[in-house]
């Protein structure tokens, strides 16, 4: 379903185009692992970032994993101004941060661990807010999941919905004293949130739309209509052909207007992204949707024309959120590194923006 799509124009100037930083950590290092695949730090993520140009068009800021060795999440008040510091010197702003829930914490799991969880939320929360005061964070959301596998989670399907919604209405509660929106991230890898289906009915569950909401991911919601560890709630047709014919398109354009017409109306933050229809895994992260290069000849999306699917509703832009993150995670070391990769990934993110941003 993909088709080539350039850069043109610089009209417009919202939203803000943002780069991810932890693909510098997400699924690298780890035990015996490649040197290729070893972590990259912050510093290095934002001089990549900084130095992506597309005819003088560059990004906006930048969205921050509060992990170490990127952002520690118990991170001093004076360690929170140094990095402010750091991004002004760029002209960068930070946008959505991820709150690092995993790291003991599970919104199905006992009730330690959903203690765990809430805490990682609430310093995320005050994180986001002290980046806020400091005037470098003038957008974005916490990024949270469940924390949960599906294995887990299909011991006993409803009852750890209940469990979740539980869990991200206390996190909400948490959120709201601090003045932030939680973006929940719709993956596969990820119990009560695997399918779309089971995304929306936890937003419906949840119903605080003004603090709780869906991160959509281009890459990740792909892997939603092909029911991946989801059979029941798959959109498209089994062995569905990817030959680009026109009954084809039309057929997956139908099946994503029916995902995104569910999600859209939840979506508070979204991923830019590029899938070729598989699943990928590296270091500690499970098989998730495989995210590609921006120009990736296997990519199935045209990203312009499939980011107005989320940008867009009958009646027009929606302007819910004022920045866009490209995310492309688990990709090799030597690819990261190359100047071309981010310039692509610019060029993208701008031809999302020109086809349906604002000024």
């Amino acid at each position: 379903m993909a088709k080539d799509s350039t850069a043109k124009g610089k009209a417009n100037t919202f939203p803000k185009l943002h780069n991810a930083t932890w693909p510098g950590v997400v699924g690298k290092g780890g035990p015996g692992s490649d040197p290729d695949n070893s972590v990259i730090d912050l510093d290095t993520m934002l001089r990549l970032t900084v130095e992506a140009d597309v005819d003088g068009v560059k990004f906006d800021g930048f969205d921050l994993f509060l992990s170490n060795p990127h952002c520690d999440i118990d991170s001093s008040d004076d360690d929170l101004k140094k990095l402010a510091e750091k991004a002004q010197s760029l002209n960068l702003v930070i946008g959505t941060v991820v709150a690092p829930v995993w790291d003991g914490g599970c919104a199905m799991g006992n009730e330690t661990q959903r203690g765990t969880f809430i805490t990682q939320v609430k310093k995320a929360c005050r994180i986001a807010q002290r980046l806020r005061k400091l005037g470098v964070r003038p957008f974005g959301c916490v990024r949270i999941d469940t924390s949960a596998s599906v294995e887990e989670w299909s011991k006993d399907p409803e009852g750890n919905q209940k469990l979740i919604a539980q869990t991200f209405t206390e996190a909400c509660e948490v959120a709201a004293d601090f003045d932030e929106v939680l973006a929940c991230e719709g993956e596969i890898c990820w119990g009560g949130i695997h399918s779309w289906r089971r995304m929306l009915q936890i937003l419906e569950m949840v119903d605080r739309p003004q603090t709780f909401g869906f991160q959509a991911d281009m890459s990740h919601t792909l892997l939603y209509l092909l029911g991946y560890n989801a059979p029941e709630d798959r959109l498209l047709p089994e062995n569905f052909d990817w030959n680009g014919s026109a009954d084809n398109k039309e057929t997956f354009d139908a099946a994503y207007k029916k995902m995104t017409d569910a999600l859209r109306h939840w979506t508070v933050d979204l991923h830019i992204a590029q899938n070729d229809g598989t699943v990928f895994g590296s270091g500690s992260h499970d098989k998730t949707g495989r995210h590609c290069l921006a120009k990736d000849p296997n990519g199935k999306l045209d990203i312009p024309y499939y980011a107005g699917f989320w940008l867009r509703d009958e009646d027009g832009l929606t302007k819910r959120f004022n920045h866009i993150c490209w995310d492309g995670c688990m990709f090799p070391n030597n690819t990261m590194r190359s100047a071309q990769t981010w310039n692509d990934i610019l060029e993208a993110m701008i031809a999302v923006r020109n086809r349906h941003g604002w000024k």
